[in-house]
């Protein structure tokens, strides 16, 4: 498979230069901080016991700390809550969750003003630096416990529901992710039907039949400090040094083999968010694509995602794809490339929409 991993460091300084403004813009300025009395207490459950203090940054956006079996260490997640949420204590809130992208942390949403909406809780939990949003097919490496879809389906989603006012319904809640994140969104909103019916991927991998994101994965696994870190936010803005994604893994540690031979690869066929079968548990789902087209990694995130569009158009399953190109028709800061320049902006375009479905369904 080391053929496939230079295609995925490709003019890695390039992807640097593309987000440093981005990073600029959401590392220069430091929170301001509130009580953590400001802020809902939460109750221990499902599993999850929190540890130390809330971090506040203010009433409406504070992050917590939790341990749980299906991990090992310990695990942010951060909310953002709707401004009218302590003013009005019989009002119940939609949902989502968004799944941050490799190498990156839950402060990467920052990045996103959108993602702090005054019609909806956004909840950002921890996706590990390299957890694919997957239980893991290795649980003895050196990550030890990694069972992030347990962690985040059967664990947080009805955490969040006992603790925060929610609707606790499919139609009111939905899964929102990029890159890595973006894999992250679309195979939760296919594995767990019952509980997302909106889902919106930017910059996805999300078509494991293509042998080149494949190697993204790979690369993550065997921390190979590519493009994908490159553009993290977690990179000190202009500095193109990159946390990376964490110890040295098998590289069949998350999906097992990758190599289609005598059916060793089955693990990542049978959770490929491409996959006819599991594109067809998307009926009644809200579906939203956004790409790029420009290198290093958006040329292949456009392939994925027209290849996702065509197979949900024969199943005559709706869904919206935008493929914003160079990024010139969406943002004056967007490049077509990885990089919050491009994704603050098409979060831009989708939250409105994604609150009025909620509305719609209220």
């Amino acid at each position: 498979m080391k053929s496939l991993l230079p295609t995925w460091r490709l003019h890695a300084k390039a992807a640097v230069a593309a987000a440093a403004m981005s990073l600029a813009a959401l590392l220069g300025a430091a929170p301001a901080h509130a009580d953590a009395a400001s802020v809902p207490a939460f109750t221990d459950g499902f599993g999850l016991t929190q540890v130390g203090a809330p971090e506040v940054h203010s009433s409406t956006d504070f992050t917590i700390t939790v341990t749980t079996r299906q991990l090992s260490g310990e695990h942010r997640i951060r909310i953002f809550l709707p401004q009218g949420y302590g003013a009005d204590p019989g009002k119940r809130w939609p949902v989502t969750y968004f799944l941050h992208g490799g190498g990156g942390t839950v402060d990467d949403a920052a990045a996103a003003p959108a993602l702090h909406s005054d019609s909806m809780i956004t909840v950002v939990p921890d996706g590990g630096l390299k957890g694919w949003y997957a239980d893991w097919a290795m649980q003895n490496t050196a990550m030890g416990a990694a069972n992030w879809q347990t962690f985040h389906t059967t664990q947080v989603v009805p955490f969040i529901d006992a603790n925060l006012r929610t609707i606790a319904d499919r139609s009111h809640r939905a899964v929102v992710g990029l890159s890595m994140g973006g894999y992250g969104a679309l195979r939760y909103a296919e594995a767990r039907p019952d509980l997302f019916g909106h889902t919106a991927s930017l910059s996805g991998g999300i078509d494991f039949g293509m042998a080149e994101i494949r190697a993204a994965v790979l690369a993550t696994e065997l921390n190979v400090t590519g493009a994908w870190c490159a553009v993290s936010t977690s990179t000190p803005a202009g500095t193109g040094r990159c946390t990376g994604y964490g110890p040295y893994v098998d590289s069949d540690a998350i999906f097992g083999s990758p190599y289609p031979v005598f059916n060793a690869d089955h693990i990542w066929n049978e959770v490929d968010p491409a996959a006819t079968a599991n594109l067809a548990r998307l009926g009644g789902t809200g579906i939203t694509l956004y790409t790029g087209n420009q290198w290093p990694i958006d040329h292949f995130t456009e392939i994925a995602s027209n290849t996702v569009k065509t197979r949900l158009d024969q199943l005559r399953i709706p869904s919206r794809l935008v493929d914003y190109g160079n990024g010139s028709s969406l943002s004056p800061t967007c490049d077509g490339g990885h990089d919050y320049g491009c994704w603050a902006p098409a979060l831009a375009d989708y939250i409105p929409r994604l609150q009025a479905a909620f509305t719609a369904a209220s």
